[in-house]
Order: C-alpha cells, then sequence, then structure tokens
C-alpha cells in the first residue's frame, strides 16, 4: 500500500473520495472491491474512522443500518464484533420490529482495524492531505484541487467531509476553528461549493464531559452489563468475542441541583446567548444538557450513562451531558450528580458547529442535481451518527462504482431498508436539524428487522459485486434450511394426546380437542420452535438465526402479509415515474406551494413526490390526470418505426 509519498500517485482514477470518517472509508472501500481504482484522500490517516464523540453503535433503527451495511458487503459490523467492549440486545420484551443491538465500541481498536482494513485493500490508495476545491468543467466533476494546488482527477468524487467544514468548537463565549478533536477543519471548501450553486446549513452537534476512570463511586450508580449472549453484527462472524471479555457501563441521574445550576448560568451557553452569532441547530433526538432542562422543565431528574471509551484509555465519557457551558460551571453540574461527586475531569465538553450541504440537491443515488458524477455522503448531508454516515457511504461508493461502469444504480426502497428509508427522506423532504435515523419514520418497520437484513440485501451485495461466492453460498444455505423446515412443519400433525395436553397446559397454553399443523400451533404467542420439538419429539438441530426467522415468520405471517400488500400498492405508485424536465407551473389548477417543492425536489416518481412536504393528495391526483395527458401526447409525437 502507497501513501505520503507524492511520487506513488497517478493523476487519474476512477473515484475519489475526499474524507475519511465512517462514510468516507465505506464510500472508498466499495467501489475499490468493485475493482476501481479509488483514491481515498483523508487530512489525517491516523484519524480515518475515528470516533470524536460516543463510541457506542447500534440501537434502534441505527444497529439495524449496521446490519444492512452487513448484509450489503460493507465494513462496519465486522470491524466492530473485533473491536467492541460490551454488546446489548434491545427493546427484549418488544416485538421483532424495534429490536436492535447496540454496542459500545473500543475508541482505540475501531479505528485501528478499519485503518488496517484500509491500507491493505487492493484497488485504493490513501493520501493525507486536504482538499480545497472541486474541478468542474460544463457541470461534470473533473477531479480535486488540494490547497497545495496539486490536481487529482477522477470520473467520480464523492465528498465526504463529516463535521469538517468551515466548522468552529464553542464552549460558552470561546469559539476557535477546528475540526473534532482538535483535528484540522476544511477552510475552503463550503465556500466554494456555493459558489458552483449548492445550498448549504449550518448545523451543529456536541459531546460531553470525559473523567477518569477511578475517580467516579460506581457503588452510588446502577451497573449495566452486557447481554450473557454472544450477539454479533455481521451475519457471516463466526468466532465472536468471548463473553466474559465485556465491561459494563453505568447509570445514574441528574437532579434538581444539577438543573438548579444550569438554569442559573443558561446565558453561558453557546447555544443560548454566550455565542451572538450562532444560526445552527442541534440534534433533537440527542440534545444537549441545557436544552433537557429548558425543553422538558417538568421532568425532575435525565439518565446519564457513565461509558467505558477503550480498554486503553482510562476515561469514561459521561453520555447525556453534552454541553456548551464554561469549564468552570461543567465542573459544578457534573458534581451534582451520584457517583461522579469527586470526579476528574479528563477532557471538557464542547459544541461544534459546521456546514452541511441541503440534501433535496441530490438524486436518491446521491449524487448531486448541480454536478454531474459528485456524490455526497454522511454528515455532510445533515446527518448525525456514525452509522447513518456509513450507510449513506456505502451506497454512495456503490452507485458511483456503478455508474462508472454503465449499470443500472442501486435504490432501496422504502420497504426495503432503513437505509433506503433515510436517503430517501434525505432528498425528498431536506433537514433543518441533523437528521437521526428512527423506527418511527419507517411505515414497513415490521419488514425491516435486525434479523432479517441478510435476506432482504444480501442479494443486492452479491450482484454488485460486494459479497464473495462462499458467502453468497452461506447465504443460500441458510434461506434454504428455512423454507424447508417451514415446508416440514406445515404438513406435521400435533394430535390432542394426553401428555401434549399436559405439556401445553405446563406453558400456560390451551389443550388441543383436534389435531392441528405445528406451523399452525407455533402461531400461538406461547408456543416456541422449542416447544414443537418437544412436543413432536423430532429436532432437526438447526443453527440459532435459522430458528429465529422460522418463528418470526411463522407468528407474524399475517401482519407481514398485510404490510406486503401496501407495499404493492405503494409500488404501483414509485413505478410511474415523472419526466426529469417537467415544468410544473404549466400543471393546471395545481397548488402553488406545490409548484414551488415538487420544481425544487424534482422527484423521479409519483411514489416520491406524495413524500414532498408541503405536496397534499389534491395535488397528486391534479399532477397523475396532467402525466396521462403528457404521456399521451408524447406518444403521439414518437416517429412511427419503419
Amino acid at each position: 500500500m502507497c501513501f505520503y509519498i507524492k511520487e506513488c500517485y497517478p493523476q487519474m482514477y476512477d473515484i475519489i473520495v475526499i474524507g475519511g470518517g465512517h462514510a468516507g472509508v465505506e464510500a472508498s472501500l466499495a467501489p475499490a472491491r468493485m475493482n476501481l481504482n479509488t483514491l481515498l484522500i483523508t487530512g489525517n490517516i491516523n484519524n480515518m474512522a475515528s470516533m470524536p464523540c460516543n463510541p457506542s453503535i447500534g440501537g434502534p433503527a441505527k444497529g439495524i443500518v449496521v446490519r444492512e451495511i452487513d448484509a450489503l458487503g460493507g465494513e462496519m459490523a465486522r470491524n466492530l464484533d473485533k473491536s467492541h467492549i460490551q454488546m446489548r440486545m434491545l427493546n427484549t420484551g418488544k416485538g421483532p420490529a424495534v429490536r436492535a443491538l447496540r454496542a459500545q465500541a473500543d475508541k482505540k481498536a475501531y479505528p485501528r482495524h478499519m485503518i488496517e482494513t484500509v491500507l491493505n485493500q487492493e484497488n485504493l490508495t490513501v493520501l493525507e492531505a486536504m482538499v480545497e476545491d472541486l474541478i468542474v468543467e460544463d457541470g461534470v466533476i473533473k477531479g480535486v484541487r488540494l490547497e497545495n494546488g496539486d490536481a487529482y482527477f477522477a470520473r467520480a468524487v464523492i465528498l465526504t467531509t463529516g463535521t469538517y467544514m468551515q466548522s468552529r468548537i464553542m464552549i460558552s463565549h470561546e469559539t476557535w476553528p477546528s475540526g473534532p478533536d482538535g483535528e484540522k477543519y476544511s477552510k475552503s471548501l463550503s465556500g466554494n461549493l456555493r459558489r458552483l450553486g449548492f445550498k448549504t446549513l449550518r448545523l451543529k452537534t456536541g459531546t460531553p464531559p470525559r473523567v477518569a476512570i477511578d475517580s467516579i463511586d460506581y457503588s452510588k450508580t446502577e451497573i449495566q452489563p452486557g447481554d450473557p449472549i454472544p450477539w454479533t453484527f455481521s451475519f457471516d462472524t463466526k468466532n465472536p468475542k468471548p463473553i466474559e471479555d465485556q465491561v459494563p457501563c453505568y447509570l445514574t441521574y441528574t437532579n434538581e441541583e444539577t438543573h438548579r445550576i444550569i438554569m442559573e448560568n443558561l446565558e453561558l451557553s453557546s447555544m443560548y446567548g454566550a455565542v451572538e452569532d450562532v444560526v445552527s441547530l442541534g440534534p433533537r433526538y440527542c440534545p444537549s444538557i441545557e436544552d433537557k432542562v429548558v425543553r422538558f422543565n417538568d421532568k425532575p431528574r435525565h439518565q446519564i450513562f457513565l461509558e467505558p471509551e477503550s480498554l486503553e484509555i482510562p476515561e469514561i465519557y459521561v453520555q447525556g451531558l453534552s454541553t456548551s457551558l464554561p469549564r468552570h460551571i461543567q465542573e459544578e453540574i457534573i458534581r451534582t450528580i451520584p457517583g461522579l461527586e469527586n470526579c476528574k475531569i479528563v477532557r471538557y465538553a464542547y459544541a461544534i458547529e459546521y456546514d452541511a450541504i441541503d440534501p433535496t440537491q441530490l438524486y436518491p443515488t446521491l449524487e448531486s442535481k448541480l454536478v454531474e458524477n459528485l456524490y455526497f455522503a454522511g454528515q455532510v448531508n445533515g446527518t448525525s451518527g456514525y452509522e447513518e454516515a456509513a450507510g449513506q457511504g456505502l451506497m454512495a461508493g456503490i452507485n458511483a462504482a456503478l455508474k462508472i461502469k454503465g449499470e443500472e444504480p442501486l435504490i432501496l426502497g422504502r420497504d426495503e431498508a432503513y437505509i433506503g428509508v433515510m436517503i430517501d427522506d434525505l432528498v425528498t423532504k431536506g433537514v433543518t436539524e441533523p437528521y437521526r435515523l428512527l423506527t418511527s419514520r419507517a411505515e414497513y418497520r415490521l419488514l425491516l428487522r435486525h434479523d432479517n437484513a441478510d435476506l432482504r440485501l444480501r442479494e443486492y451485495g452479491y450482484n454488485v459485486g460486494l459479497i464473495d461466492e462462499e458467502r453468497y453460498q452461506a447465504f443460500k444455505e441458510k434461506v434454504r434450511m428455512i423454507e424447508e423446515e417451514k415446508e416440514r412443519l406445515s404438513k406435521l400433525k400435533v394430535y390432542p394426546t394426553e401428555e401434549t395436553n399436559q405439556y401445553l397446559e405446563s406453558i400456560d397454553s390451551s389443550p388441543l380437542k383436534d389435531g392441528i399443523m405445528a406451523d399452525q400451533l407455533m402461531k400461538r404467542p406461547e408456543v416456541s420452535y422449542e416447544d414443537i420439538e418437544k412436543l413432536t419429539g423430532m429436532s432437526v438441530n438447526l443453527p440459532r438465526e435459522v430458528v429465529e426467522q422460522i418463528e418470526i415468520q411463522i407468528k407474524y405471517a399475517g401482519y407481514i402479509k398485510k404490510t406486503l400488500s401496501q407495499v404493492n400498492k405503494m409500488r404501483k405508485l414509485e413505478e410511474k415515474k415523472i419526466p426529469e424536465d417537467l415544468d410544473y407551473n404549466k400543471i393546471p389548477n395545481l397548488a402553488t406551494e406545490a409548484k414551488q417543492r415538487l420544481s425544487m425536489i424534482r422527484p423521479l416518481t409519483i411514489g416520491q413526490a406524495q413524500r414532498v412536504s408541503g405536496v397534499n393528495p389534491a395535488d397528486i391526483s391534479i399532477l397523475l390526470i396532467y402525466l396521462e395527458s403528457y404521456n399521451r401526447k408524447e406518444r403521439e409525437y414518437e416517429p412511427t418505426a419503419v
């Protein structure tokens, strides 16, 4: 692998990726693995895939995205399985649609493994440099220009600059230009994007203080251990990390004294008046402690999780205490929290403000509408979180590679993946604050489960060339086992013997009066696959993930069927294409707001059009009638075949 030495680099690449964060590494690995010559330009090679905020990955919706990345052939899940220090399955008491894995990653080990993967990837070169401008000719991206004046050329460019564009750190009245963790920031790139016609947004995020691990009184907190089950994020991990290697997190709470100090010093927060020119908005679903106390002033306390950052760093991340208050106020606040009365702050909290683009300027492929072959992915699109960034990076890398190869793009539907929900939300609705994935954003979340990401997406990963033959055949074998066992259960009858009814009563299930097929009996909530094995005396010895699929598919068959019916209706609208050059101002009776919003978003289908903010059902009806007339006229003008 060649890096650092300028002479190593040819001038022309298939794809250049700008930025080495979670979006950038996925965006560069994907095309390289699809046999395209790829260049990743990052400001600091040793900072690739870093975790400047919480080193946790996963949780509701976000954990499912990590599994989707893995199903498609991305790297995040496999790396996380090697580098986590705790893993838990959330929402186990609820239905399968909202269950999700969450892992506490090791802040040092995770990027180290990812850097090793990137530097050893064939077809991928890494250059440590800062990009100053994009080279665009006649509306088409041609390459990039570095701060030192050097130019590198490519057939496509993917911009994944994260929170580094024109970024500044804020602690109360203090502000200074910087990327996260004091890294070098991008001075000129966002201004040059505006020069090209891109609309940019000002957003912010923040991070809490870190405290010395040995300065906490854990007896005043509640222990939060990892699960006693060897979970994995990747479908391909065969040897999960030992459960005994996990380390616990701890839970404590703020109180009235904490809230009093915050309210009395609110004007000293960067976001509440200490910095006059702040125009950015922070993440609604991961707010600062100031925001939580102000917005939820009826709550007597808020959760504070004490999370280890790494086995190599003696620091604890105080999750839930993000703030931009002065350092001495941070000291006062943190000492009001049980267990932290005598803690030592080793790094103070801060807020960071940065430029992002308006993602409605992108197609669902994440290619720009303004500059051909220029793609955007990650927090530069207004999202928050490592998982959202990685999912976008993977899709941008795949679609840039497919376009170069002259193949059809990969656009995931809202019924196929949370990644599809996220990208559709971004390009159709835009953002006004950092976007975070939630299960409530997905109307078909029963289909988008943690357990079936491979069944939904692995075929796509194989078709684009990111899933090798060995992994694909293992997947096909899993599908075969699921279908064969479901078929067997549909033909296996359970009879109402005395022994059978006694067993059913022992698990609080009604006794049988007549014979019943095993799959129908398993639809009872209290009857598991293991119970069926005991009742029939037949054990097939299937893998855990296969049994899990069989149970879910059988128990939720009715709900899944109903959801698929809804999906089929929606797909008919997604199949109704809208001409890219359609002039909405010429459509009679279309509401003025609908004309403006549709002209700006330029949806590709009726399905996408009806999700545009400001477009109501009456507008869609008018648009459908107009398109019928429009398409009829187009057919009339088509030349007759000779």
